[in-house]
């Protein structure tokens, strides 16, 4: 009995999460970068980072991540090199998107492009804080989708010991050629989904990651 109060509590605060994010601007969705990062529950070779109540990891090689909810696919890119190098770039609000802004924050540039696809959804890019998500989603469930995708993003920390012992590896040469992803999908061929479908090429032995998601 009591497990099912417990699922039941559960579900009414999800709900309850849902509706307080729907009612929210998108302004005011991307500006929670700004806001408390909750504590890692996932860790790679590199980097860390908090997955949200009802996303789980599918898969993951490399630096790519596939993250699952109940009705999506989340993409995440994290990379590395830029991070490093402490790349920086600019981005060119796009007037003919569904919605365009650029996100700074603590000198962490990044953006955000949700343009109109086919079957009347709509494909959400979110870069910063040297990562990049990419999620498919319907109109009525972009508020959400965003909301977690900046949780995401916002809450990656980099290790740097790490990061500077893997520069030598061939792997992250291959990572740099793959993907840019100060680029939005709509500016070049190559996008997040093309760069996780080339990662499987490159064997997963390369880098060994024997950390695990808690």
């Amino acid at each position: 009995m009591k497990i099912k109060h417990f699922i039941l509590i559960v579900f009414m605060l999800l709900i309850c999460a849902c509706q307080k994010v729907n009612d929210e601007s998108l302004e005011q969705i991307v500006g929670k970068v700004s806001s408390h990062i909750n504590s890692s529950n996932v860790y790679r070779t590199g980097y860390s980072y908090y997955l949200p109540t009802g996303l789980n990891v599918k898969e993951y090689s490399l630096y790519n991540e596939v993250l699952e909810s109940s009705d999506y696919t989340f993409y995440l890119y994290v990379d590395l090199i830029s991070y490093y190098n402490q790349t920086k770039n600019t981005y060119e609000k796009n007037d003919k998107a569904y919605y365009s802004a650029t996100i700074n924050h603590d000198d962490k540039y990044g953006y955000i492009e949700i343009n109109l696809k086919e079957n009347n959804q709509y494909l959400i890019e979110i870069m910063y804080n040297y990562a990049k998500i990419e999620v498919i989603v319907d109109e009525k469930n972009i508020n959400l989708a965003v909301s977690c995708a900046v949780s995401i993003l916002r809450s990656i920390e980099y290790n740097d010991n790490i990061i500077a012992n893997l520069l030598g590896d061939d792997v992250l040469s291959y990572q740099e050629e793959a993907y840019n992803i100060f680029n939005t999908e709509s500016s070049e061929s190559s996008n997040v989904l093309k760069a996780i479908e080339e990662d499987k090429y490159v064997e997963e032995e390369s880098i060994k990651d024997t950390d695990l998601i808690n």
